[in-house]
């Protein structure tokens, strides 16, 4: 399962990287704290399908794109 929490971290992180968006902007626009959208992004948390959906709201792609 913790394999599932990094993937997604790692598709979070390439998919904000590739819009330009820094850590601090996405944790503001999904209303996070940046350290809780880092350990997204790390793996070290799991998260609710609520908080994917939204992440992927922000980012403008679909969740399917942030899945593992």
């Amino acid at each position: 399962m913790k394999d599932l929490a990094v993937q997604f971290g790692l598709n979070l992180r390439t998919k904000r990287k590739e819009l330009g968006i820094s850590q601090d902007k996405l944790a503001l626009l999904a209303e996070v704290d940046r350290s809780y959208a880092g350990r997204i992004e790390r793996g070290e948390v799991n998260i609710t399908l609520e908080k994917a959906y939204q992440l992927a709201e922000v980012l403008e792609c679909d969740v399917r794109t942030l899945l593992p």
